[in-house]
């Protein structure tokens, strides 16, 4: 009697479905596999970076009022900064914040291009928007950012998935907001070990930044640049 063979459609389906579960034990559903098949953690998601050291880490966003007092006070004490800066900020006046990071090209942040709500874009959005920050910056700096911080805080699985795959190892947010909006500064908190200061390129820079600096002063911590404790 002759052999029978399983029709064709039913072979395509089994096929299909092997590649995809194949897929699927390699990457999971926002992997990305290495050249060993091994998939790529997420990267992580720091509001504090935990840490032994009597450290605290000052962060600026954006850049589109560039002080003068301020970046005296920062080059002047060679306070060490780490900046998230939006590349159409950056391209205006470069050598303003190239004084700020002298020598520590990597304390430059990837902020997006157009400072949106990532958690309301498809992975294809956040990939440009992360992506082509990165690109701007590396031209301008000579680095390519690794860390990220994204707008308002806000970011989903989707934000991490995107950030890897422009090359970011870690997400950023803070943990207080120093920046002065609106006329009354906001409360000053008492300063731990690890905290990551938020301030803004703004007209109150220089303010905000003194009482990041007394605060962190009196809670007997030093700042220090976050691309040497996140890595």
């Amino acid at each position: 009697m002759p052999r029978r063979h399983a029709p064709l459609p039913r072979l395509l389906t089994l096929l299909v479905l092997t590649i995809c579960t194949v897929c699927t034990v390699l990457t999971g559903p926002f992997g990305s596999a290495t050249a060993h098949g091994t998939a790529r953690p997420l990267p992580p998601v720091l509001s504090r970076v935990p840490t032994h050291d009597r450290v605290v880490f000052l962060s600026i966003d954006d850049g589109w009022y560039r002080d003068p007092a301020a970046a005296a006070l920062l080059r002047d004490r060679r306070i060490p900064v780490s900046l998230f800066p939006l590349p159409d900020a950056v391209e205006q006046d470069p050598g303003y914040f190239r004084q700020l990071v002298p020598g520590r090209r990597p304390a430059v942040g990837n902020h997006t291009v157009g400072h949106p709500d990532l958690t309301t874009l498809d992975l294809a959005g956040q990939r440009k928007e992360i992506c082509a920050a990165r690109d701007r910056l590396a031209a301008t700096f000579g680095r390519a950012p690794v860390l990220l911080r994204p707008p308002f805080g806000r970011y989903d699985d989707t934000t991490r998935a995107a950030a890897r795959e422009c090359g970011v190892r870690a997400l950023v947010t803070w943990t207080h907001d120093f920046t002065t909006w609106g006329d009354t500064p906001p409360p000053v908190p008492r300063l731990r070990r690890g905290d990551v200061v938020l301030l803004h390129f703004t007209p109150t820079l220089a303010a905000d930044l003194g009482r990041a600096l007394t605060a962190a002063r009196e809670a007997g911590l030093v700042p220090a640049p976050l691309g040497a404790y996140v890595r």
